[in-house]
C-alpha cells in the first residue's frame, strides 16, 4: 500500500487526491475539474491502476488564449496493493470528481497452489 500512496504524491499539483481505506476495499477519489465519463478511461492491470483524463475546453470563437495554465491531461499509472486485483473495480464521476472503489481480494495478492503427498 505504500507505493500506491507514494504514488499519488507523484500526481500533478492541479489534481486533488484522496485514498480511503475500508475493510473490504479501497476507494480513491480525484479531483478532477472540466473532465467527463467520455473523457476519462480506466483501467487495471498487471497489478497497476491507470488513469486517462481529458479536460474539455470550450473557447467563445471571440477569444483566444493569452495564457493557458490549466493542465489538459492527466496520464497516472499507479501501483495497486497486492491485496487488489481490479475484479469488480467500479468507478463514477460526479461534477469532475473521480471516485473508484477497488475491492480488496480474498487472497492477499497470491494464489494458493495445493501440494500432495507423492
Amino acid at each position: 500500500m505504500t507505493a500506491f500512496r507514494e504514488a499519488l504524491r507523484d500526481l500533478p499539483e492541479a489534481v486533488f487526491a484522496d485514498l480511503l481505506e475500508g475493510d473490504d476495499a479501497y476507494r480513491l477519489v480525484l479531483d478532477l475539474p472540466g473532465v467527463s465519463a467520455e473523457t476519462v478511461d480506466v483501467t487495471v492491470e498487471g497489478g497497476r491502476l491507470r488513469i486517462e483524463a481529458r479536460r474539455g475546453k470550450d473557447v467563445p470563437a471571440e477569444f483566444r488564449y493569452l495564457s493557458e495554465d490549466r493542465s489538459l491531461f492527466l496520464d497516472a499509472e499507479l501501483p495497486l496493493p497486492p491485496t487488489v486485483d481490479g475484479t469488480d473495480a467500479s468507478g463514477s464521476l460526479d461534477r469532475g470528481v473521480l471516485t473508484l472503489t477497488l475491492p480488496k481480494s480474498a487472497a492477499t495478492g497470491g494464489t494458493s497452489v495445493p501440494v500432495d503427498d507423492a
